[in-house]
């Protein structure tokens, strides 16, 4: 055995494992933040009865959170190359719990629209500083399976909503559920700032074996190149080919392979906020389901999308060799398929909820490859412009998706969404056929 492979299996072995902290840190947080969000669906039909308010203008409010948080991306995407992470995070994590217990206190329809509109931009910073961190921290090996595990994060918010939320409507109505959801992000902006250094070389707690790690620099040093998978056909249709990397703001606003898999993920985040928005008043509606049953059956999808996300984050890291998109054609051709099924979805509860789980895992399986693509082709200085553009789109779609729906229900019905939401997904699926697959440094060198 060389000295230099000695030295290697040594600082593999002594390496501190502090990204894995920074990382749950990140996953509390974002499913704090997500179930701020996703407790409106569970209030809405006390919403509407409240204040009289049709589906549009229901959806439209859904819509409000998503519209800001949208038009906030691209512009939270500049202050984060500009400003620490450690600042910017904190204090949009503060801000976040503060709108959410302004929205507890609203008496009329109009300051509801106002405060959802105001969560939208204090969230907006918040998944561009997780996405940053999650380059920062780590290497490319695992940087599908730490997206996979933060988007997660989004779908445990979405699970633990609406049964919470549905107890503490019974307990005490619709405001109080906003104020007790509002009170651990407090809590967690002081612990992001207190755990989360902006880069691990200035964690105290990770020792230089993690530092060089993180940077895969012990393999640049050793003149080691991985083998890489050689799927044959399968990368003449993903398009796999060398793309050197967007080093300027302009060159990722150029960036065709930037656009599409905006657009792919504004259709699929378009599919998911309906079902974060609207399934509870489906099953209330049509499966006429009991308000705690719909707590929990209205959760089964975000359940399936965590597992989805973590298992497609491990797909595509490990079997599909750092290949993102395979897993954003399953998802999309698979989500399709299982909306046309819940069109014929029978009533019983044990039959809904196995529907909805298996559509929750399918539809992630590729959903955390749209936001750790941009990883592969960015530089990580113009990593956040790129990861906001891509957010940007998909919040649009996010913000699109459910008014459109709720304007099919007030003039169609449940079956017209339902079909909206398969058209999505294959339109989806175009989008990322048309984007390149890039190959990793190691491969560009190789080719080089």
């Amino acid at each position: 055995m060389t000295a230099i492979a000695t030295t290697e299996i040594a600082v593999q072995t002594a390496r501190s494992k502090y990204r894995w902290v920074v990382l749950s840190v990140i996953v509390v947080v974002y499913m704090l933040a997500a179930a701020d969000r996703a407790n409106i669906g569970i209030a809405l039909p006390y919403i509407q009865k409240e204040f009289g308010a049709t589906n549009a203008q229901a959806g439209l409010l859904v819509s409000a959170f998503f519209l800001f948080y949208s038009l906030g991306q691209i512009p939270a995407g500049f202050l984060l190359s500009r400003v620490s992470v450690r600042l910017v995070a904190p204090v949009s994590i503060g801000l976040t719990s503060l709108v959410t217990v302004l929205i507890g206190t609203a008496h009329n329809f109009g300051l509801l629209k106002i405060y959802r509109s105001a969560l939208g931009i204090a969230e907006a910073a918040l998944p561009l500083s997780m996405l940053s961190t999650i380059n920062r921290w780590f290497p490319a090996r695992e940087k599908g399976l730490a997206t996979g595990a933060f988007l997660s994060a989004a779908k445990m918010g979405a699970v633990i909503a609406p049964p919470i939320g549905a107890a503490l409507i019974m307990l005490d109505g619709w405001r109080t559920m906003f104020f007790a959801f509002a009170i651990p992000g407090l809590l967690m902006a002081l612990i992001w700032w207190w755990l989360v250094p902006n880069d691990p070389r200035l964690g105290q707690r990770v020792n230089e074996a993690e530092a060089t790690y993180i940077e895969d620099q012990t393999q640049r040093e050793t003149g080691a190149e991985r083998a890489h998978k050689n799927f044959g056909a399968l990368d003449k249709l993903l398009r796999y080919k060398h793309t050197m990397p967007l080093s300027t703001s302009r060159s990722v606003f150029r960036s065709w392979n930037i656009w599409g898999c905006g657009l792919g993920y504004l259709l699929m985040t378009g599919v998911v906020n309906v079902l974060l928005a609207w399934l509870p008043k489906y099953l209330g509606e049509v499966k006429h389901f009991e308000l705690m049953q719909i707590g929990f059956v209205a959760s089964l999808p975000f359940a399936g999308g965590v597992l989805g996300n973590i298992a497609g984050g491990w797909l595509s890291d490990t079997v599909l060799d750092r290949r993102r998109k395979p897993t954003m054609m399953i998802s999309a051709v698979a989500t399709c398929l299982m909306m046309v099924a819940l069109v014929y979805a029978p009533n019983d509860l044990l039959s809904v909820s196995l529907l909805l789980f298996g559509t929750g895992f399918l539809l992630n399986i590729g959903y955390s490859s749209f936001s750790v693509y941009s990883m592969g082709v960015t530089t990580r200085t113009t990593y956040p412009v790129a990861a906001s553009l891509v957010n940007s789109a998909g919040q649009a779609g996010g913000a699109m998706a459910p008014l459109i729906t709720g304007m099919l229900l007030d003039s169609y019905s449940w079956t017209a969404v339902f079909l909206f939401l398969g058209a999505c997904s294959l339109a989806a699926l175009v989008f990322v056929l048309t984007i390149h697959e890039p190959a990793d440094l190691s491969e560009q060198k190789t080719a080089g």
